[in-house]
């Protein structure tokens, strides 16, 4: 009775120091901590007028119209690792309802990217007519973007940038 005892008592014992392991850096699930929302503005594009856009033959085809804007207000950043890297979840608010075509470009500048930073645009596409504001439930979109582990490496913060707003995560 006293060998049951004391091995329930040593094995409680082991179990109970295995706790550490949901708060420690070696387990993937901390990688990246809670995102967090910051304002932004604006900036002010810089076109030289004496340029010309392009240089075209008469033969070639014009360049499809870039229709999609920044969403208005990103809500929610989440990396999740996988096994082959991971993948970064995203959800945002509409200004209006019906938004499609939901897509999160990579707009990392070389400087950034020096610095460890992955930025993303989420741009949407709004119908041509008219739609409804809506309830933010009936506004909210989702999308997802997936990295490699070799992608992924040497990054220590993930921007997603909006219309109002750039929600950020950094690397534990």
């Amino acid at each position: 009775m006293k060998k049951q005892v004391t091995v329930l008592l040593v094995a409680s014992l082991l179990l109970a120091g295995c706790g550490g392991w949901r708060d420690s850096r070696i387990n993937p699930g901390n990688w990246f901590g809670k995102s967090r929302s910051e304002r932004v503005e604006a900036p002010a594009e810089e076109v030289n007028p004496l340029l010309p856009k392009s240089r075209k033959g008469i033969f070639s085809r014009p360049d499809p119209v870039d229709m999609t804007v920044p969403i208005a207000e990103v809500t929610e950043l989440r990396v999740e690792p996988t096994t082959t890297g991971a993948i970064i979840y995203v959800e945002g608010l509409a200004a209006r309802q019906g938004p499609y075509k939901v897509e999160l470009r990579p707009v990392t500048t070389p400087e950034e990217e020096a610095e460890g930073v992955f930025s993303l645009s989420f741009r949407v596409v709004y119908p041509e007519r008219a739609t409804r504001l809506g309830t933010p439930f009936s506004r909210t979109v989702r999308a997802a973007h997936a990295m490699t582990k070799q992608e992924i490496r040497n990054i220590r913060m993930i921007r997603v940038v909006a219309r109002d707003n750039v929600r950020t995560t950094r690397r534990r």
